[in-house]
């Protein structure tokens, strides 16, 4: 086999089982760091081995009985007592076992989720922790998505993997006591991994990633259906996902919007987040995801029925930043006031975000400055906001897209 095929296939194992691998091989130690470095040695060891010998009938039982290898190695060095070594001769014989039955092997990750989530791990660092177990992104990765510096975000995460270890966090759904205040970090994790797959819309893994994060909303709704959060995150996804088709013009232009073809939006994707989201808020009291849904559902109705709903959505972002306080919410909220009473009044709501450190380096915060400012017609600062949003841009078509909203600037 050739060498990229064999590191296809390899990235391919990665992408789709990375997550199911860590958790079977953390839940017994509870040692997550030392999972994640026994699977990529394997990964290593995969794309060493499989361009040679091809790539093996059952990729993932390969993958664990070579990480279990590396793993056991690992432990013993560090066990020297019988009770150590009757250990690692139980989780030995367990991997062992779910290796020869691939398909059999228990998916421990809502486990793990929960167990990222456990009131020992410092709060801001839950959802970050379940980003790099369960879906296997970068520091760099997960520190854009939470406005954090990347080297800040890495020592956290070390640390935070160690606390899971020493304090001996058990890998379980917790009781329903427990549930609510740990239920947020998964939700706020599974969101996070698919606003960075829908954000990245050029790219396949990106769109993998998504998938992914889709899926697992849909477990926790299935383990948790009393849950109305869980329906309201699923809905949230559902809703945004079934645009997806219309972002893309047929030559891979970007498509905003306002701008997208209606009729290539997913019906019963968006037929199922209303149901989700009805069940969601006969529930209980609205939560984040329940408002960020509703507004979904409103640009949904604006869209395809000529529904009246930016009052509404105005609303509903005025819930959702009493609720939250986030910066980001307030920018969304600003660009809603601009529909109700124009550019300057939204312009002069963003203000105060100037002086936030986050917005510096958070491209949607220019992008959307830069489109007001030339609403308002004052070119030259809308050209300089729009070209600051160009430079922070990584998507090839939202490039292109900001580069002729640039030059419509300089023609009119």
């Amino acid at each position: 086999m050739e060498g990229n095929d064999a590191a296809r296939a390899a990235e391919r194992v990665a992408r789709e089982s990375y997550g199911r691998l860590v958790a079977f091989l953390a839940a017994r130690t509870r040692d997550v760091a030392g999972a994640e470095d026994a699977l990529a040695e394997a990964f290593a060891a995969a794309l060493r081995m499989w361009p040679v010998e091809g790539v093996p009938h059952n990729p993932d039982a390969w993958l664990l009985t070579v990480a279990r290898r590396r793993q056991t190695d690992a432990l013993r060095r560090r066990t020297t007592r019988r009770a150590g070594e009757e250990h690692l001769i139980m989780m030995a014989d367990e991997i062992e076992a779910a290796a020869e039955t691939p398909d059999e092997i228990p998916d421990r990750r809502l486990a793990l989720m929960f167990a990222c989530a456990h009131p020992a791990i410092e709060r801001g660092m839950r959802a970050p922790l379940i980003l790099q177990t369960i879906l296997g992104l970068t520091a760099i990765d997960i520190a854009a998505a939470f406005l954090i510096p990347p080297a800040t975000m890495g020592q956290r995460l070390v640390r935070a993997k160690t606390r899971i270890k020493d304090a001996g966090i058990p890998f379980a759904i917790p009781d329903k006591e427990e549930l609510p205040e740990r239920l947020d970090a998964v939700l706020d994790a599974i969101y996070a991994a698919y606003a960075k797959g829908w954000a990245e819309i050029g790219d396949a893994a990106s769109a993998a990633l998504a998938d992914e994060a889709i899926w697992l909303g849909r477990l926790v709704v299935s383990l948790l259906p009393d849950e109305p959060e869980a329906k309201g995150v699923l809905a949230l996804m559902l809703y945004t996902e079934a645009r997806r088709a219309a972002r893309r013009s047929p030559d891979g232009a970007y498509v905003p919007l306002e701008e997208q073809d209606t009729s290539l939006w997913d019906d019963s994707q968006i037929g199922l987040a209303e149901a989700l989201l009805r069940a969601a808020n006969a529930g209980g009291p609205s939560g984040r995801y329940q408002i960020e849904a509703a507004i979904q559902s409103a640009h949904v109705a604006r869209r395809t029925l000529g529904a009246e709903t930016w009052p509404a959505i105005f609303a509903l972002y005025d819930h959702l930043l009493a609720l939250s306080a986030s910066p980001v919410v307030a920018l969304n909220r600003a660009m809603a006031l601009a529909e109700l009473e124009g550019p300057a009044a939204a312009l002069a709501a963003i203000e105060p975000l100037a002086a936030d450190k986050r917005m510096a380096d958070y491209q949607p915060h220019w992008a959307a400055r830069g489109h007001l400012l030339a609403r308002a017609g004052r070119k030259d600062e809308a050209r300089e906001a729009l070209t600051l949003a160009l430079g922070l841009t990584t998507d090839t078509a939202v490039r292109h897209y900001l580069q002729g909203q640039i030059a419509k600037l300089a023609d009119a």
